[in-house]
């Protein structure tokens, strides 16, 4: 006991760097949103306070429902194709042997690793028209080659390809130590008794691995809800209501039109809409792995 007092000063001083960039890159900050979104302030002058005017106000924006409704499409396109393959390849990868492993492995992950410009222009080379290299099989799908990264229907469906090729060698990292985790004796038991490989990953290998597609799906949920720079790279400041998503939305109103205060109750109505799915998601996933 009487050690206590020294134990508390010795933690305090431990973790009082973290507290301190903690508090002043992302508490304060949060704070001065919220307090922005109760006022009309411009990008670099304060403004009056309106009470909840600007929350009223998302009612009735026509481009912030269609942010919305596009953001949450996106993540549909992404996060559960992301999830699925990032399993699959790990499935592949854990059973290989030797340096196959750890070089199939690289090959995955290398996408992650670069930076948004440079996968962007990867992939506007691979689309350009009409000499890209996926212009033949696009002409093949669809009859003619076209157009992609200009023709708007396409642009989401597209950069929804791109990020799930440039996100998933992530998701097979985390699946992978999850697939690590599960004891040999278990799959060993199982080949003995007859059991065959779907009937061993059914039983055995995806219970066990739940917990870790959820942490994935929430994840992914949350980071491509987030949409901004590729798209950005594509289409610039959204100004298409069909590709606009939440993060162009609160883009163009600070950067563009200088509605700082209603920008903030924008980027506070996201954090809301995503902690909200995110609690919910982990949840049902969790509740799922109990069942």
């Amino acid at each position: 006991m009487h050690k206590r007092p020294r134990d508390n000063i010795a933690a305090l001083l431990l973790t009082a760097p973290f507290l301190a960039v903690y508090g002043l890159l992302f508490l304060y900050p949060t704070l001065q949103l919220v307090f922005v979104s109760f006022t009309d302030a411009q990008l670099t002058a304060p403004g009056a306070f309106v009470g909840l005017q600007n929350y009223a106000r998302l009612f009735h924006d026509f481009r912030f429902t269609t942010s919305v409704v596009n953001s949450l499409y996106f993540v549909l396109m992404t996060a559960i194709p992301s999830t699925l393959l990032g399993l699959a390849f790990a499935l592949i990868t854990v059973r290989l042997k030797g340096f196959l492993q750890p070089l199939v492995l690289a090959l995955f992950f290398l996408p992650y690793v670069l930076p948004v410009t440079t996968v962007g222009y990867i992939w506007s080379w691979l689309l350009d028209y009409p000499n890209g290299l996926l212009q033949g099989p696009i002409a093949l799908f669809i009859g003619h080659r076209m157009h992609v990264l200009s023709t708007v229907s396409w642009i989401l469906p597209t950069v929804a390809v791109v990020t799930v090729w440039w996100t998933t060698g992530f998701n097979i990292l985390l699946f992978l130590a999850g697939l690590r985790a599960i004891s040999p004796e278990l799959m060993e038991a199982a080949r003995i008794d007859g059991a065959s490989r779907w009937v061993a990953f059914r039983v055995i290998t995806w219970p066990l691995i739940w917990p870790v597609t959820a942490l994935v799906l929430t994840i992914q949920l949350i980071i491509q809800v987030k949409l901004f720079d590729l798209l950005y790279l594509y289409v610039g400041g959204g100004e298409v209501n069909a590709t606009l998503v939440l993060l162009q939305y609160i883009y163009d109103l600070g950067f563009t039109r200088d509605q700082a205060g209603y920008a903030a109750a924008v980027a506070v109505a996201m954090f809301v809409i995503v902690a909200c799915m995110s609690v919910v998601q982990f949840t049902a996933l969790r509740a799922r792995s109990r069942a």
